[in-house]
């Protein structure tokens, strides 16, 4: 079991940084990245503290603003959606609480609405008037409330490995339980019943389970494995819960899908066949917006871009040129 999986549950301690002053927007250049792109990073003042952001690519193109999972995890993992940048920027940031920004020891930082404000202080500190949007996993929550806020300037919403209603999450995630071998079923229950959830042979079922949900490659990627290592256990468990099936955060009521027709910009729905969020839960969160698209990739879970990397960039490539037809077109 990886290392990372058996510290989980601990709240990791970030790095502080020493700023002798702090401006609204402090960035730096940095030439290193593997798909070959310029990158420029830094920092924006957020309610509750600092978050970190890297643009990764130049050019006049509409940019790319990716919202990434957890809540908690740092943006690690989503690095080969940065492959987009040959044609447009593409913006990452760590959310409050995770990766290189500031994790603020307040719980009442954790939810929603801040994260939700936080986006649109990060757009108007970075001056991102117009920018299509990809929320993964937990980002698409983020995404779905922001885009119910009717942001000005919003070219195309992308929901990746989505959610639009945790009570359907729940379901899913129950379902997907009762396939799992009867031995590891069975180590959940004993240490969930016992409280005993940080337990290394309870971490070693969730991992049977993650290894069919979350991620179903041999050897997970290191991007993946560094992400999970640097997850801030606080934010995740005030949020979701103690693990990907158990919800007892403040999410776990969560529920916008009679709203998703509100929203007013093209929208694009992806999931894996085996993924977290199922193919039917995705259908829900499609059919309850008028006009969205929807792709399932057959041989994927919940990180795609790493389980089938090629038709991932392609189906979102494609779909922000559509977007953009569209909008030129009006």
């Amino acid at each position: 079991m990886p290392t990372c999986l058996r510290n989980w549950g601990k709240l990791i301690v970030a790095l502080v940084l020493s700023l002798s002053t702090i401006a609204s927007v402090t960035s730096a250049d940095n030439s290193q990245f593997p798909f070959g792109c310029p990158v420029r990073e830094g920092y924006v003042n957020v309610t509750g503290g600092k978050v970190w952001y890297e643009i990764v690519g130049d050019g006049e193109a509409t940019p790319l603003i990716v919202l990434h999972g957890g809540p908690g995890f740092p943006h690690d993992y989503l690095e080969p959606i940065g492959a987009l940048c040959r044609e447009r920027p593409v913006v990452f940031y760590d959310q409050l609480g995770s990766g290189k920004s500031d994790h603020p020891n307040d719980t009442s930082l954790w939810n929603i609405d801040r994260f939700v404000k936080e986006l649109s202080e990060l757009r108007s500190a970075l001056g991102l008037k117009r920018a299509h949007i990809l929320g993964q996993s937990w980002g698409s929550i983020l995404l779905t409330d922001y885009a119910l806020t009717q942001p000005d300037g919003v070219v195309s919403l992308i929901f990746s490995n989505p959610l639009c209603s945790f009570p359907e999450w729940t379901r899913d995630a129950a379902t997907y339980r009762k396939e799992l071998p009867a031995a590891t079923r069975d180590t959940l229950d004993r240490h969930e019943a016992a409280g005993y959830t940080q337990c290394p042979e309870y971490q070693g079922a969730v991992l049977e389970y993650y290894k069919r949900h979350v991620c179903r490659l041999a050897v997970w990627p290191d991007a993946v494995e560094r992400a999970f290592a640097g997850a801030n256990g606080e934010v995740y468990v005030t949020m979701q819960g103690p693990n990907e099936f158990t919800c007892t955060g403040n999410l776990k009521d969560w529920d916008q899908t009679a709203r998703l027709k509100e929203i007013k910009s093209p929208a694009l729905y992806m999931a894996g066949r085996f993924d977290e969020t199922s193919p039917r839960a995705t259908a829900l969160c499609h059919n309850a917006l008028p006009g969205s698209e929807m792709v399932i990739f057959e041989k994927s879970s919940h990180v795609p871009f790493f389980e089938e990397p090629e038709k991932y960039l392609k189906v979102v490539r494609d779909f922000l040129h559509r977007a953009e037809h569209r909008a030129a077109g009006r």
